[in-house]
């Protein structure tokens, strides 16, 4: 079966003769989305939703588009087309408060980990709480307040490193470092996990650690998880849906389930 013949009906009405549109709640609805840069098309006519707590893996081929789709979800580059809901929040209309209160609702886990080296650990987690409390007080452990120590230390508990709350960040391991990045991303208690290539830069064996990891707290939250992934397995593992990109559009929106990974190799071709 090609790819094609697996393309959903997903109009977010949730009309048509097979639908993967989402029950509500819903935390995210996308809507004849385009976007180009200096005239080039980047992708269009793109929509999609995620229920609460749904995983959605993104596949595609360098340049089809899946990490500037999801700056255009955070409200991080603007859009040619079309509309994102986020929440709750109209991205594209929504005020410069407005997009700092949705993204404090969204943890951001990617592939380059991106801790402050000299910090400690801690620290590094706590700063996941700077989106909704920002200031120097939430920079570093020593300033933060009791209650804000308090949650790092319960999301580095979460991923098995609270005897390194203290260790500094350029210390860990390439594995460690990924569990304190999703730790900070946790610590907020957001609505929606965004993973960009959350293994990339890990061999193998961490790889799949740290997606079990991964996913195994994000069902415990109930949260809602996109992440992008070249690794096909990962994709039909974790994945309740996988959204394909391919040749300017999003040709394919399918259950995980009844995918395999022959199928998804043909978005490569």
């Amino acid at each position: 079966m090609s790819v094609e013949t697996l393309v959903a009906d997903t109009r977010p009405d949730g009309t048509g003769a097979e639908s993967f549109a989402p029950v509500l709640p819903v935390d995210l609805r996308v809507t004849g989305l385009a976007k180009s840069f200096a005239g080039t098309p980047v992708f269009s006519d793109v929509s999609f939703g995620l229920s609460r707590g749904e995983a959605v893996a993104i596949v595609g081929a360098n340049g089809t588009g899946k990490s500037t789709l999801l700056r255009c979800l955070m409200g991080l580059i603007p859009t040619d087309a079309g509309s994102i809901d986020v929440v709750g929040t109209d991205v594209r209309s929504a005020s410069s408060s407005g997009l700092r209160a949705m993204r404090a609702q969204i943890g951001l886990v990617s592939q380059k980990h991106n801790l402050v080296p000299r910090l400690s650990v801690l620290s590094n987690v706590v700063q996941g709480l700077l989106g909704q409390k920002p200031g120097l007080r939430h920079w570093s452990q020593s300033l933060a307040p009791a209650r804000s120590r308090a949650a790092a230390m319960a999301a580095l508990q979460k991923v098995g490193l609270a005897q390194l709350a203290q260790r500094r960040a350029d210390r860990l391991s390439g594995g460690q470092s990924q569990r304190v990045a999703i730790a900070r991303a946790l610590v907020g208690q957001p609505r929606i996990l965004i993973a960009d290539e959350p293994t990339a830069s890990l061999d193998p064996a961490a790889g799949e650690d740290v997606m079990d990891l991964f996913f195994d707290l994000a069902r415990q939250e109930g949260v809602t998880v996109i992440f992008i992934s070249h690794n096909i397995d990962h994709a039909l593992k974790y994945g309740d849906r996988i959204l394909g990109l391919a040749n300017g559009g999003m040709p394919l929106d399918a259950r995980a389930a009844s995918l395999n990974a022959e199928q998804l190799r043909g978005l490569y071709d």
